[in-house]
């Protein structure tokens, strides 16, 4: 409970978090954002790290002057890129087994059932569409894997999307954190940022119940 806690509070306070982290870690804070962008992409059990609001967060920084923003997007491109591609490959060796296990100790077989629909509903697409989507984001390249989509088609999808992602969220929060209603509320920002990037999520869980209701009525 208090590493939840933790977490949210680290979500909550981004800029707060990542001044600290730029002025400790100076360079490094590049290695540090290229880590954790690829964990969330390219690690199946850590689908809760930050991902639109650190983007949005670093663009607001590089528009202050802390970080370079072509140096930025370029080292969290390369890591979404390379989080995806790590992921497709464990889903294409691991997936078929865990995918058919009723209970795994590190997935949530729900999230993966869930990314499973919205790939056979979206196809090929699911892997630009899906960066803009928590929790989807970081499983819709393991199942892509497990259903060995061709890599070549893949990959270029995987290219697209790291990139369209990266690039639109940094730039976002380049050329709108720095104004001073979104500085001086940066929290609210944030929590603007995490609603509308689950909306999709939430709409889709209301029409399937609304679906299941009908069915049953």
């Amino acid at each position: 409970m208090e590493l939840l806690l933790k977490g949210m509070d680290i979500l909550l306070h981004l800029d707060k978090y990542l001044d600290l982290m730029l002025q400790t870690m100076g360079l490094w804070s590049y290695a540090i954002l290229f880590l954790i962008i690829f964990c969330e992409t390219g690690l199946v059990i850590t689908p809760v790290l930050p991902g639109d609001s650190l983007l949005f967060a670093v663009g607001t920084f590089a528009a202050l002057g802390s970080l370079d923003l072509t140096v930025a997007m370029v080292c969290m491109a390369i890591a979404a890129i390379a989080g995806d591609t790590v992921n497709y490959w464990i889903g294409h060796y691991l997936g078929p087994k865990v995918f058919h296990e009723e209970k795994s100790r590190f997935l949530n077989k729900k999230h993966l059932e869930k990314t499973h629909e919205f790939y056979e509903k979206y196809g090929g697409k699911t892997i630009i569409i899906a960066r803009f989507i928590p929790i989807i984001r970081t499983f819709a390249p393991f199942v892509a894997g497990i259903g060995s989509m061709n890599y070549a088609k893949f990959f270029a999808y995987n290219i697209v999307g790291g990139i369209v992602w990266i690039v639109s969220l940094t730039l976002a929060g380049y050329f709108f954190g720095t104004i001073p209603v979104v500085k001086n509320n940066f929290t609210l920002a944030i929590m603007a940022i995490i609603v509308i990037s689950i909306l999709p999520g939430i709409i889709e869980i209301l029409r399937q119940w609304r679906l299941n209701k009908n069915t049953c009525s």
